[in-house]
């Protein structure tokens, strides 16, 4: 029996606003680059993808300058290169540069589905906690967009020491849950971090691909929003 359920943050409860590929799309339109919103969109879909698949493997902010410079750059040339612009490495440090300028303004926003869901999983007496890499304290903005509310906790890599996949911060939540791996459900979008590393603990998992990332993945059950959820609990 199903007694909590985890989410992830990015892209499963909360997103940018303004999306992440309109900086980018603005970025390349102050320095007279013609691209397709839609396309700069795919990019960074799949960039976001590659830059949570190396996190999977080493959290890209522990690691030296030189290696997390490495990174940053491979994201931004994979935007652009899904976006039909080869760009030389001049202009796409340019581009970088601009995207973090203008990054300054960026917040987040919730998902029109997530209190709505989160309303009615707690009517239905679930524990509810969030699980997630960031680094920083959570409940300003927790409080700031009404989730406090439904949250029983919340569970940062700050906090523990540990980022998804690996299961400290899995059993973290657990523990401050107070259920076993088989009562638990951990919902979140990228599949090497919230699949695999609740998979690792026990828990069941649910990927969540509001974008069709992971058309092809038939291992955990797979929903495009959290209306989806109710289910598989």
């Amino acid at each position: 029996m199903i007694k909590a359920v985890f989410l992830d943050w990015f892209n499963t409860l909360a997103c940018y606003e303004p999306p992440h590929y309109q900086l980018h799309s603005q970025a390349c339109q102050q320095l007279g680059i013609e691209v397709s919103p839609e396309e700069i969109m795919e990019g960074v879909l799949l960039a976001d993808k590659y830059f949570f698949e190396e996190n999977a493997l080493s959290p890209v902010e522990k690691r030296n300058p030189e290696e997390k410079a490495k990174v940053y750059y491979r994201y931004q040339e994979i935007v652009l290169t899904e976006a039909g612009v080869n760009a030389p490495k001049e202009l796409i440090l340019k581009i970088m540069k601009k995207v973090s300028e203008l990054s300054k303004e960026m917040t987040f926003v919730l998902f029109d589905d997530v209190l709505t869901t989160l309303k009615v999983l707690k009517e239905q007496k679930f524990i509810l906690g969030m699980i997630t890499n960031l680094t920083s304290d959570m409940k300003p903005i927790c409080r700031e967009l009404g989730l406090e509310p439904y949250l029983d906790f919340v569970v940062t890599s700050g906090e523990v020491g540990s980022d998804k996949p690996e299961p400290t911060i899995f059993l973290a939540a657990l523990a401050r849950a107070g259920v076993n791996a088989s009562e638990a459900v951990h919902v979140g979008d990228q599949y090497k971090l919230d699949v695999v590393g609740a998979r690792g603990v026990g828990i069941s998992p649910v990927l969540i691909d509001r974008y069709d990332l992971y058309l092809d993945t038939s291992d955990c059950p797979r929903i495009r929003n959290l209306t989806e959820l109710a289910q598989y609990l």
